[in-house]
């Protein structure tokens, strides 16, 4: 039997699509978000949004910088989407008392109401995805995705091992 890390490596004759772990990755990402952007579009939200709400419901207050990192989304990206969810009323801003160059991010009410909506109409789509995985398998499968990110990180631009976006951070209008 062939060795199917050597199947998945794009550097090599017997590379197989079907067999790259970032094929099957964005596939998998494209029909989530095909999926639950009918659902959250329903309720008024966007993928974005959806994110923010999601890491803000897990804890809160967040800087912008910790929100972008922790949503996977850049920075600059993350500030507008950020403003937007102010304008919204979904999230409010305020300075850190120690350093008002950085701002801290919190859900208002309207944003807890969305995230609740929001969480019972994406839990059926989770409850999908994660049918037929035994707690190993499962278990196995998140430990995998992380050790590849993991991995990842020596070969990431302009950071040094063990170095974070978390400290970086971005000016917004507070309203």
């Amino acid at each position: 039997m062939q060795d199917p890390r050597e199947l998945g490596d794009p550097g090599t004759a017997a590379f197989q699509l079907e067999k790259y772990p970032f094929y099957l990755l964005n596939r998998l990402v494209s029909r989530y978000n095909l999926v639950i952007e009918a659902r959250l579009k329903a309720v008024g939200i966007d993928i974005p949004y959806w994110r923010v709400l999601m890491v803000l419901g897990e804890k809160s207050p967040r800087s912008v910088g910790q929100l972008a990192e922790a949503a996977v989304i850049p920075l600059s990206t993350m500030t507008r989407i950020v403003q937007r969810m102010v304008t919204a009323r979904l999230v409010a801003c305020r300075p850190l008392e120690r350093d008002n160059r950085v701002v801290k991010v919190t859900m208002t009410a309207e944003g807890k109401r969305k995230l609740s909506e929001a969480r019972t109409i994406t839990a059926p789509v989770y409850a999908q995805i994660i049918q037929g995985f035994s707690i190993e398998d499962f278990e196995h499968l998140t430990n995998s995705l992380d050790q590849m990110h993991t991995n990842l990180e020596v070969l990431v631009p302009g950071r040094r091992n063990g170095d974070s976006a978390a400290g970086t951070e971005s000016r917004i209008p507070i309203s």
